[in-house]
This record gives C-alpha cells, sequence and structure tokens, in this order.
C-alpha cells in the first residue's frame, strides 16, 4: 500500500496546528521541533554521551508536523482540505515496505575481529570460513557497526572459550552475548532497561540455534533494583557493560558482584574526553585495567579484579 506524507510548517505553536488538522480530520501527527529535541536531550542524558552533528544540524531551526494519507480518494479529500484552510503541504508518496525494510539495503555481512562475522538474517553466510553471528536487530541497538560494539566482540573472541559463562549488562540485540556463545561459552545472561529487548535477543539467539538453556535475558534496571542483581546471579567468567559513561560510573563497583573469582569485566560506550574518569572509576572499584582499546572517538576496557 502507498502513503502519502505530508509535512506543514509548524511555525511557534505546532501543538495548536495540530489541533487545526485534527479538526480537518487529520490523524496519526508527529511534531518535529528544534525545541523538544534539546529538551529530550537534555532530559535524557544518562542514555548517550555523543549525538551525530547531522542529526542535530537537521533539527536547527526546525518546526514542523507530519502526518499521513492514504492513497485514496478519501486522503486526497483531506489533503484537500488542509489546503483549502491555507496551509501549506508539501507531499512525497511512501510505500508499507519502505518504512520497515529500505534500512536493510545498508546493513550486510561484517566481519568482527579474527573470528567472528555478523550476519544479518536475510542475507547469505559468506564462504570465509568466520564463525557467523546472524542477527535482525530491528529498533535495538547493537548490529556490530558501532565501534563500541566491534572492540566488545574482539575482547570477547580473546576471553570466550568452553564451560565459560558471560553476563551482559545493557545487551540490546543480544549481539554481545550471542557472539560469545557462537564462540564457545556454555551459558550467557542479558539485562537490559529497554523492555523490548528480551524479546529481540531471544529472537536473535534462536537465529543461530540457541535455546533457553543458554540463554535469558531480563528487562530491568540493576542499578536501582537489588532484586534484579539477585536473579542475574554471580559466578560469571565475562561481565560485559557496552552502555555509557554516566551508567558505567555508578555500575563499575555493582559489576564486581557478579565476577567469578579470575574473572573480567568489559566495558565500552565511553566518549573521548571521559576516558580518564572511567579509568579512575574502574581503579577505584578494584580493578586493574589490562588493555585499553580506542576507535573512532570510543573506548573499551578490559578489566581484571585487582587482588
Amino acid at each position: 500500500m502507498q502513503w502519502l506524507e505530508c509535512t506543514v510548517p509548524g511555525g511557534d505553536d505546532p501543538e495548536e496546528l495540530c489541533n487545526a488538522l485534527a479538526e480537518l480530520g487529520v490523524g496519526g501527527m508527529s511534531i518535529e521541533n528544534e525545541r523538544d529535541f534539546h529538551d529530550f536531550l537534555e532530559n535524557n542524558r544518562a542514555c548517550w554521551d555523543y549525538v551525530d552533528e547531522a542529526l542535530e544540524e537537521s533539527f536547527s531551526g526546525v518546526s514542523r508536523v507530519k502526518f499521513w494519507l492514504s492513497c485514496s480518494a478519501e486522503g486526497e479529500n483531506v489533503l484537500a482540505a488542509v489546503r483549502a484552510a491555507g496551509y501549506s503541504v508539501e507531499t512525497r508518496v511512501i510505500a508499507d515496505e519502505d518504512w520497515e525494510n529500505n534500512w536493510k539495503q545498508y546493513y550486510k555481512p561484517l566481519p568482527v575481529g579474527e573470528k567472528l562475522v555478523v550476519v544479518p538474517a536475510w542475507e547469505e553466510q559468506p564462504a570465509d570460513g568466520r564463525v557467523a553471528l546472524r542477527l535482525d536487530p530491528g529498533l535495538i541497538f547493537g548490529t556490530g557497526s558501532h565501534a563500541t560494539t566491534r572492540m566488545c566482540l574482539e575482547a570477547v573472541e580473546t576471553l570466550a572459550g568452553s564451560g565459560k559463562r558471560v553476563l551482559d549488562l545493557g545487551c540490546g540485540s543480544g549481539i554481545l552475548s550471542i557472539g560469545a556463545l557462537v564462540l564457545g561459552c556454555r551459558e550467557a545472561v542479558g539485562c537490559d532497561i529497554d523492555p523490548k529487548a528480551p524479546d529481540v535477543a531471544m529472537d536473535n539467539a534462536a537465529l543461530n540455534g540457541i535455546g533457553a538453556d543458554r540463554f535469558r535475558v531480563y528487562a530491568g534496571d540493576i542499578l536501582s533494583d537489588k532484586g534484579m542483581r539477585a536473579a542475574l546471579g554471580a559466578g560469571f567468567d565475562i561481565v560485559l557493560a557496552n552502555i555509557v559513561a554516566d551508567v558505567i560510573l555508578p555500575l563499575a563497583p555493582l559489576s564486581r558482584e557478579f565476577l567469578a573469582p579470575g574473572g573480567t569485566f568489559v566495558t565500552s560506550g565511553i566518549i573521548e574526553g571521559r576516558q580518564d574518569e572511567i579509568a579512575h572509576a574502574l581503579q577505584k572499584a578494584g580493578y586493574t585495567v589490562e588493555k585499553h582499546f580506542c576507535e573512532e572517538e570510543w573506548h573499551c576496557f578490559v578489566c581484571s579484579v585487582r587482588e
């Protein structure tokens, strides 16, 4: 099915514009506004350290309302009513499959480290002898293309082994946990604050022939929920945390309770400029930084427990 994506300048009060458009029969509206964009960033600083400059520029000076109409007589009538009311409307035709699948053309098999290749679920596995990690991330973070994910997978590649147990804090799509399992680890547990993560991660595990006997995933906040921390368990040989610096700071001392003796803590998601702060927090938490990687202005630390 085809749709008309319609864009109307929002002016000083896009919410008032939405009310007026609703009176004309428009539904399913989206406001894109520079002020709201910056308010969202300010109120959710714990979720990221870095916002792409191109994304910020795309909202510079923006105030607009978007809505979508079916390419039918009914949709054309609504559009005509909006224009008759004096509103300037830009339109473009989009198809259902554009919404769901266009991004897939940019996601191809990606070699990582010496052994792994991340293979999109809809692509053929390359005949290169690498271990395949099949993935369909959907809207959850973790495709393997981001520097932080690659560095963590490269660290996992050197640490994975038969019989080892893995804990993935902020597991997202499950890519790190599943990577550890296809590389030979016995068991993995994941946790993420996104309630969609358990379903996505378990679906991705199934793509790799991994079931609930080897992988389980929880949704919750381990920083504030002691019960969640207890549910995750302890005695893990590898603990992974590919999150952001503001979460790693309070997580560093808590992470030790999950580790088995001789275990390793791998953490990334640390933007350039905050690596010294994180290194200090790790040392204060009783860790020794064994390795420090940097790629594309992102940092990753591999740590052992200081005796």
